[in-house]
């Protein structure tokens, strides 16, 4: 699940995807098509205000819950369940309002107990599905709205997980942390104002593949911080290295781990301008090693309306971007599977390290999620 978050404890499901075997039912050779894509709307156009504000009572459609002013949330009825297809997007859309910097957003999965009609974010369970980073932008400039997509396939056997529906509700929720105070004094029009952006939530769901055959669901972490200065933010302070232990409850033939950092850090010779090598080891074995940040951001300089340090008045070079950037403000963050294959049941470890990282002025942070599926 590419660019196209938990709590301790996990949640594991033995449904699956359901099976397929012999109905007994005489095969007449008739194909039957498949179900037409479709694009099923979650979250319309709803308004995000003040992070660092007392949560404002603006109205909301109904069915959607406001937990701040920067996170809501809905329940995904049975009826928009039984949309999702075998592959799945998720797509968001970002609209200017009164926030004039980059920000960082998230799409999460809450596994809320059954008929629940609100919950405390930090009391269940919850998956990053993705992460994203505003541009710049000036609400009175064009344009107005930034898209976003990742391939989530992997989604799909938690959406269609009997076991973990017999327990759960599954929520989406969005988040998009902002502040207007700036734009307050810089974009016309936003005088006084404290909402900060729009967000709408989309999912687009095919069967032009097979769905994904997974059963079951550990979710490890949401947000964590990782950083090397402060107290249980690293295995140890002085060290960019982070360990979970986790316990997988059954034998398994085939398990990936599914994790989403982004380096941040604005201040002089912060993690944000900084890219670093990050290693990440299962069981003492080496699984994934990376580097953030892209090639260019220039595919995202249209929507940068707003004038900002980063992109300047003129295109940089790949080069210029790849000294600097861990990521575009306008761009995805990548979701990064982590192949793990046959695995037996017990305890194991999973470590990602960043021997690197700095962290001057113990400023900055790497947001850590991470979560387990098996077969």
């Amino acid at each position: 699940m590419t660019g196209t978050s938990a709590g301790s404890g996990g949640t594991g499901g033995t449904g699956g995807n359901g099976g397929s075997g012999d109905s007994g039912e005489i095969d007449d050779g008739g194909d039957v098509p498949p179900p037409e894509p479709e694009e099923v709307p979650v979250l319309e156009s709803i308004a995000f205000y003040d992070g660092y504000a007392a949560t404002v009572d603006e109205p909301l459609p109904d069915g959607v819950i406001r937990h701040d002013n920067s996170l809501v949330a809905t329940r995904l009825t049975d009826e928009l369940l039984a949309k999702v297809q075998t592959t799945l997007k998720v797509r968001v859309v970002v609209g200017a309002r009164c926030d004039n910097y980059d920000r960082l957003g998230s799409v999460n999965l809450a596994l809320v107990p059954k008929g629940a009609e609100t919950y405390v974010s930090s009391e269940v369970d919850r998956i990053e599905v993705a992460r994203f980073i505003t541009p710049f932008m000036d609400m009175n400039k064009q344009p107005t709205t930034v898209p976003y997509e990742w391939e989530a396939s992997n989604l799909v056997p938690i959406l269609k997980d009997a076991d973990l529906l017999a327990e759960h509700d599954f929520w989406f929720e969005l988040s998009i942390f902002g502040v207007p105070y700036a734009a307050n004094d810089e974009v016309a029009g936003c005088a006084g104002r404290n909402d900060t952006q729009l967000g709408s939530l989309l999912l687009y769901t095919d069967s032009t593949q097979e769905a994904q055959d997974f059963s079951v669901l550990l979710p490890l972490a949401i947000g964590e911080e990782f950083n090397n200065y402060a107290m249980g933010a690293s295995d140890e302070v002085g060290t960019t290295r982070k360990t979970v232990s986790f316990e997988l409850p059954a034998d398994t033939q085939n398990a990936q781990l599914v994790l989403i950092t982004s380096n941040h850090g604005a201040n002089q010779g912060g993690e944000e301008y900084i890219r670093r090598e990050h290693h990440v080891y299962v069981d003492g074995e080496l699984a994934l090693r990376y580097k953030p940040g892209r090639m260019s951001c220039e595919p995202f300089r249209k929507y940068n309306t707003q004038s900002n340090g980063i992109y300047g008045r003129s295109p940089r070079s790949d080069e210029e971007w790849q000294s600097f950037s861990n990521w575009c403000p306008g761009d995805v963050i990548d979701t990064r599977i982590v192949p793990w294959g046959a695995a037996s049941a017990g305890m194991h470890e999973f470590v990602i390290d960043v021997p690197d990282a700095t962290f001057a002025d113990e400023q900055g942070n790497f947001p850590f999620s991470l979560y387990v599926q098996a077969q």
